[in-house]
């Protein structure tokens, strides 16, 4: 499958990313791909090891004559977000995802296209491959589970990287490089909720909430799209003039993706249906009216169940959790005071589930101050604390502090100057690269992050700019090339 990107140039590159298409590997399911790139570097006489968390390695020697300049780290992580829109059958852990070329663009049918991170994968390898290129020592570093938990990068082995500059490849903007990142933590809450039996002339709907764009959680935050769960949540407090009682809730699949699609399941009176239906239509064209120009698709439908469900949320119950969900914290927090037009601190309210009165929340916090963090994981807790609800903060993460005076930095931009034409901007994002994580593990490591335009990440709209892969390949191999030449 994708033999269409074989024709793409780089025609290395592409090759490379045809291979992770054609290899599922959501987060936890990596290990087959690992198995790929070891008998690849196997094939190609390439040393490779593995840490005690699975994290890969493959190491190229220095081209003759330069093994003292300095080692080179190429970085990127193997796993995927696994989304796909609700009406496409995809299994993450079988199928291959397929890719089509649209108007310069790369994207995918129905599914997350896995340019984050594959894209950066596939140019380490390129790299390790390319014979022509004159180069110091390379190691590729490649990470495990990035997407779900910065497991790979949390566990990665300390003392085993041996290279002097890292070079992540898993930004996302052609003409900008990356040297900080805010640093997060999940929230997660659970309950269990008392439950009655359905009261004679009650009936039950389903709640639909679709058709949002959606997107990353910390670099597309601040730019006003719907968020399913919130909007939904909205929707239900609204009905609640109708007497309804929660019977089941599903919104969002992973707290790193801005949730596009919701759906509830209501207990209510017999005749207050037709009454609920026309508020949900009017609520329809206020959501449509409010997210005009930014998030065009939504669509709130309710419709009837022929099946009635044996329990429900007790009416306290139901007033209590809608409330809690209603008041909690959710998009951008603050706006940075040092970084001027960066998010500091914003929650996702990612994944919320409901089901025979256990209930069950994750959210992401991210923030370039620790201390907001623990702030607002503090404020889910106390808030949920009063409908009885458990709290815990998991997978916390640092942020990685930027250092303008970079030595690498210098050359990057002096680089992209030379290849390009113009100064690169130099960002700190709003999302959770594993830079912080390693720089804690290798303070000596001087860093920085860049790679190809992806929009849409972590959503079934991801999509790369094609040329500016190019430009990104271009980049790359100058980069590593310039740092295999002695200054001066």
């Amino acid at each position: 499958m994708n033999e269409h990107l074989e024709h793409l140039t780089p025609q290395p590159l592409w090759r490379h990313f045809r291979t992770l298409c054609n290899t599922p590997r959501p987060s936890g399911h990596e290990a087959e791909l690992v198995a790929i790139l070891e008998r690849w570097a196997d094939g190609r006489g390439l040393a490779h090891d593995r840490d005690d968390f699975g994290n890969l390695r493959i190491r190229k020697p220095a081209t003759a004559g330069r093994e003292t300049a300095p080692g080179v780290i190429l970085q990127g992580h193997l796993d995927m977000v696994a989304q796909a829109n609700a009406d496409h059958p995809h299994d993450f852990t079988r199928d291959p995802i397929e890719t089509y070329v649209d108007d310069g663009w790369l994207r995918a049918r129905h599914t997350t296209l896995g340019a984050d991170n594959g894209l950066g994968v596939a140019a380490a390898l390129a790299i390790l491959e390319d014979d022509e290129l004159v180069h110091g020592p390379l190691e590729a570093l490649f990470t495990l589970e990035e997407e779900t938990s910065m497991g790979g990068a949390m566990h990665l082995a300390e003392g085993w990287l041996e290279g002097d500059v890292l070079l992540n490849l898993d930004s996302e903007d052609r003409g900008e490089v990356f040297i900080g990142c805010a640093g997060g933590a999940d929230i997660v809450v659970e309950a269990q909720l008392p439950t009655a039996e359905l009261c004679a002339g009650e009936v039950a709907v389903q709640l639909s909430l679709t058709g949002l764009v959606g997107g990353h959680s910390g670099i597309d935050i601040h730019r006003g799209r719907g968020n399913a769960n919130r909007l939904l949540i909205r929707v239900l407090r609204v009905l609640e003039a109708f007497d309804i009682r929660l019977v089941s809730y599903r919104g969002g699949t992973l707290r790193n993706a801005i949730p596009r699609e919701a759906f509830a399941t209501l207990a209510l009176p017999a005749d207050e249906v037709a009454a609920a239906k026309r508020r949900v239509a009017e609520l329809q064209k206020t959501l449509r009216a409010e997210l005009a120009g930014i998030d065009e698709g939504l669509a709130l439908t309710m419709t009837p169940l022929p099946a009635l469900p044996e329990q429900a949320l007790n009416a306290h119950a139901s007033r209590l959790l809608l409330a809690a969900l209603n008041a909690a914290p959710y998009g951008v927090e603050r706006m940075s005071t040092d970084v001027p037009g960066v998010v500091e601190t914003s929650n996702n309210l990612g994944v919320v589930n409901l089901e025979k009165g256990r209930f069950h929340l994750c959210a992401l916090v991210r923030s370039l101050r620790d201390s907001a963090t623990t702030d607002i994981a503090d404020r889910f807790r106390g808030l949920f604390e009063l409908i009885g609800a458990r709290t815990r903060v998991e997978h916390a993460y640092p942020g990685w502090t930027p250092n303008p005076d970079s030595s690498l930095l210098a050359r990057f931009r002096r680089l992209h100057r030379q290849l390009v034409g113009s100064d690169p901007a130099v960002k700190v994002i709003h999302a959770g690269l594993e830079c912080g994580i390693l720089a804690g593990k290798y303070p000596q490591l001087d860093m920085i992050s860049f790679g190809p335009s992806i929009r849409g990440a972590h959503s079934p709209d991801e999509r790369v700019e094609l040329d500016s892969v190019s430009e990104f390949w271009r980049l790359l191999r100058g980069l590593i090339e310039d740092l295999a030449t002695p200054e001066g």
